[in-house]
């Protein structure tokens, strides 16, 4: 019996064929992915070159004002913090000053007014008596 591989030789020569466009394919497929990521790359340089990098130039640019400012604040807070405290300790030496002050005078008017209505209280008490007894 004699086998005829001709058909199956056939297929094989199919298979093989087909095999290698597949394999032409998947090579065109990567060749056609990386010229399309170079592209890509290329694109996003020009991208990052024209818009990207003024921009960061602008933003830092506007942080390092904040920064400036943000300081300057700062120290002018702290001035101002300790010209209020130095304020408060002065009005409140002042008040102090003025508390004692008005004391001192004052005690010696309390102290005669006292006297004063001492004496018309007394006056005015030994006038009763002396009105009754007589």
């Amino acid at each position: 019996m004699a086998v005829d591989l001709s058909t199956t030789n056939v297929l094989l020569g199919i298979m093989a064929v087909v095999s290698v466009l597949e394999a032409l394919v998947v090579i065109g497929i990567g060749v056609a992915a990386f010229v399309a990521y170079r592209q890509v790359m290329t694109l996003l340089q020009g991208l990052e070159s024209r818009q990207v990098a003024p921009a960061m130039a602008r933003v830092n640019a506007i942080l390092d004002d904040v920064k400036g400012v943000t300081t300057k604040v700062k120290e002018e807070t702290e001035r101002v913090d300790e010209a209020i405290h130095t304020t408060i300790g002065r009005i409140d030496d002042t008040a102090d000053r003025v508390r004692s002050t008005m004391r001192v005078k004052t005690s010696r008017l309390v102290g005669v007014i006292r006297g004063a209505r001492v004496a018309i209280d007394t006056f005015l008490h030994h006038h009763e008596r002396y009105q009754t007894e007589n």
